[in-house]
């Protein structure tokens, strides 16, 4: 029983240290929010914080996870099926959410980069991470290929391909240029796409600025 209450102490611990952490590096940005300052915001030493992962690059990976799993919860599971339309709203709410909280973009796209190394701890993240939302866009787009609303011209998997890489690529974009409008970007591929909005509580379509 004591090892058990000890252990639930543990999780409990490190999810404190993940939310404390994504709230530093919202605020510091990357390279102010070090693993000193990370461990001070929890009342730990670098060497106490650094107990609950294997490494700082396991400490990091597990940030960007549970960055994942708030935006899930604050705009929409990725699970089941859900139609392009909602995909896209909540997709470019993300980069929009994105755009205020650079010091994330800047964590996120600097270790995918040292993720393409195999052996880096955040590289399975970054592919189960890719290779899901991957799906989550073929399935969609399939849907709406076979029901006649979007050109078949190119296969789904690569159309998913393509949204993945401009989100991508407008993140690299923005954080060397802050004045580029990153969702209004994504969102403008959706509705080249021809991929409608979702109709909101009073029949009224947002408009593309709203999620």
């Amino acid at each position: 029983m004591a090892r058990r209450g000890a252990y639930a102490k543990g999780v409990a611990k490190r999810e404190e240290i993940l939310e404390a952490a994504l709230e530093v590096i919202a605020r510091e940005g990357w390279h102010g929010a070090s693993v000193k300052e990370l461990a001070e915001a929890v009342g730990l030493s670098q060497a106490g914080l650094l107990h609950y992962f294997d490494s700082k690059d396991e400490l990091f990976t597990a940030i960007l996870r549970k960055r994942d799993e708030v935006d899930s919860r604050r705009f929409g599971e990725v699970d089941g099926a859900p139609s392009l339309q909602r995909i896209r709203e909540g997709f470019v709410g993300v980069v929009r959410h994105n755009a205020e909280v650079p010091g994330l973009v800047q964590l996120f796209s600097r270790l995918a980069v040292e993720a393409g190394d195999a052996s880096h701890p955040a590289h399975d993240y970054f592919v189960e991470r890719s290779g899901t939302l991957r799906e989550l866009f073929t399935r969609a787009v399939a849907d709406e290929q076979e029901a006649g609303r979007m050109t078949s011209a190119v296969d789904a998997a690569t159309l998913a391909r393509l949204i993945q890489a401009v989100s991508d690529g407008m993140q690299l974009q923005w954080l060397q240029d802050p004045t580029v409008d990153m969702p209004a970007a994504v969102d403008a591929l959706f509705a080249l796409l021809g991929v409608s909005q979702t109709v909101g509580p009073a029949g009224i379509e947002p408009t593309t600025s709203t999620v």
